[in-house]
């Protein structure tokens, strides 16, 4: 009897590079660890580290809200995001930044007290982070609010 392994591709879950791994679990994994580098940067206020967990061509868009003004337009490339993301999310005192679940994918959210300050759903190009949504309005944020 033949072993069906030896025909199936590379990239076949469970065979090969995992970082090459495209199944649904591959890319999940993928995209939470990227997310998790990133929460990881934040938490230590390391810019180094957040453009090293973005892709080259990172961009992020912000929705502000009225009392929180920042960037009207996205913002581009792994530099200007990682700095924008440090003056955002972190190095701020009594805020503590989690993955969590937004959107269904693993995203960060920064809370100050147990009230949320930002949710960011990010999105991932292979193993780094290519998109970040930046939610701070305050009205669309009491539903992460903790009691």
């Amino acid at each position: 009897m033949r072993r069906i392994s030896r025909f199936l591709p590379r990239w076949w879950p469970g065979r090969g590079d995992p970082r090459r791994d495209r199944s649904a679990a591959g890319i999940r994994d993928r995209h939470d660890e990227a997310v998790r580098a990133l929460a990881a940067a934040c938490r230590r206020a390391d810019t180094a580290a957040l453009r090293a967990a973005l892709d080259a061509d990172a961009v992020a868009v912000c929705d502000s809200g009225a009392p929180a003004p920042t960037a009207p337009h996205s913002i581009h490339g792994a530099r200007d995001v990682a700095r924008l993301v440090a003056v955002l999310l972190c190095g701020r005192p009594g805020a503590d930044v989690t993955v969590e679940a937004v959107n269904g994918r693993a995203g960060l959210v920064l809370r100050r007290g147990g009230r949320a300050v930002a949710v960011v759903a990010v999105g991932t190009a292979g193993a780094a982070v290519s998109r970040l949504w930046i939610v701070l309005n305050p009205a669309k944020l009491g539903g992460w609010h903790r009691r």
